[in-house]
């Protein structure tokens, strides 16, 4: 028998138990020995969490427990769970965790803490779609080109609606609030952060890049109007926000950011609150994953699997897939060299001549537009949708930092990076 303890019984944690009990003897034929929870760990004994095992408000009940194998993380936060899994890890625990903000933290320290330990994290990124094992095992013997995910559910849903519906930005909030698919504070969503942590998290097994979220580039989707899918359409393109980890030599691209794709591409056909994931390796090209990136099944799921994967006994590989460095000289791109085609929104008065000078602010700095539409707004303002051909990240915000400053310019100009 195999002693589980879980960490924080709330959605996940309750679909947790639920799949164990509900499928055990599947479970157990698949993991060769019964899997049983011991204990749960919860902030308030006095609230019903609809399971049936022991609880406690003590975690070293769970991380301290000798008949406990598995120590199952689920709370959520940075500094405690990392305390309680360091401890976990020093009393010679395995260890499942679903929380992708510790990863993104604390992953390397982790890694070097676990040894020869178990530690699995599928559930961290995208939910019930595998792509932690396809990296770290299906996908090893290639150099990972470059991987672009759809990896947040609410800014999915967010932008479907806006483009195929043509509804605000705040109203299908709002509804993505009513429905669950937003919390009540969607701040770590919208602005890009939840898709940031599991960028990292991916990018530490594809390249062995140790980056902290602060220091890659992030930016959400609040600015989107409904007339950037105007011009989307237009030009054969969807709005989507993307994680991206591109090679580029010795140099890793990591970004997340609100991107126009070609409508022909993979990525740009999953809609709603589904993720995916597209990954380019040297040896097996274009590999697509697609699936539901949250809920307490979903998820769960992943957590089950690992918990499984852990129980069978056999050799489990490094938490990150690799003991030593992945690959000698990679370093994460500094984000002004990152390379891009850009769009822009101007809201400029509409005289004879704005062009032209906006046009020669950008080949002030080299950059050249490929294409353009105007759209009409008052009598004295008029609205310009325009691209760029390709340049550096600090030739354009530097063309852009001289746009903001010109008195024919009403309103904040509005960019998104372009992904061919």
């Amino acid at each position: 028998m195999v002693g589980v303890g879980i960490i924080g019984v709330g959605t996940v944690g309750q679909s947790v138990v639920s799949i164990l009990e509900r499928n055990r003897d599947i479970i157990t034929a698949r993991a060769g020995k019964e899997i049983r929870v011991l204990k749960g760990v919860v902030r308030d004994l006095s609230k019903d969490r609809g399971v049936a095992i022991p609880l406690t408000t003590n975690p070293y009940e769970v991380t301290d427990d000798p008949k406990i194998d598995i120590v199952v993380e689920l709370m959520g936060g940075v500094e405690e769970p990392y305390r309680l899994v360091k401890r976990a890890l020093e009393h010679k625990k395995a260890v499942v965790t679903a929380n992708k903000a510790l990863l993104a933290y604390h992953r390397y320290e982790l890694s070097d803490l676990a040894g020869d330990l178990p530690f699995e994290f599928e559930a961290s990124v995208a939910g019930g779609i595998p792509i932690i094992k396809a990296l770290r095992d299906g996908l090893s013997a290639n150099h990972i080109e470059a991987l672009r995910g759809i990896m947040n559910g609410t800014c999915n849903y967010i932008l479907t609606e806006m483009d195929q519906r043509g509804r605000p930005f705040d109203e299908v909030l709002q509804e993505a609030q009513r429905l669950g698919y937003a919390e009540a504070d969607p701040s770590f969503d919208i602005d890009g952060y939840d898709a940031a942590h599991k960028l990292l998290i991916l990018a530490s097994i594809a390249y062995g890049i140790d980056a902290k979220p602060e220091e890659i580039l992030v930016e959400g989707i609040r600015s989107i109007d409904r007339i950037d899918f105007e011009f989307a359409r237009e030009f054969g393109y969807t709005i989507k926000l993307l994680a991206i980890a591109k090679r580029r030599g010795e140099q890793i691209e990591l970004r997340v950011h609100p991107t126009l794709i070609k409508s022909r591409e993979m990525i740009a056909k999953i809609d709603g609150v589904m993720n995916g994931i597209s990954v380019i390796g040297d040896a097996v090209g274009e590999t697509m994953f697609y699936g539901p990136g949250a809920g307490g099944d979903a998820t769960a799921s992943a957590v089950v699997s690992d918990i499984i994967e852990i129980a069978r006994g056999g050799k489990c590989a490094p938490m990150l897939g690799y003991k030593k460095p992945l690959e000698e000289g990679f370093h994460l791109a500094p984000k002004e060299l990152i390379t891009s085609k850009y769009y822009l929104r101007l809201v400029v008065t509409d005289r004879p001549g704005i062009l032209a000078k906006i046009a020669s602010i950008f080949a002030t700095m080299g950059i050249s537009i490929e294409s353009m539409l105007q759209r009409g707004g008052s009598q004295e303002a008029a609205t310009l949708l325009l691209s760029t051909h390709r340049c550096l990240e600090r030739d354009f915000q530097q063309a852009l930092t001289t746009l903001k400053r010109q008195p024919f310019v009403q309103e904040s100009p509005v960019m998104i990076r372009i992904e061919d």
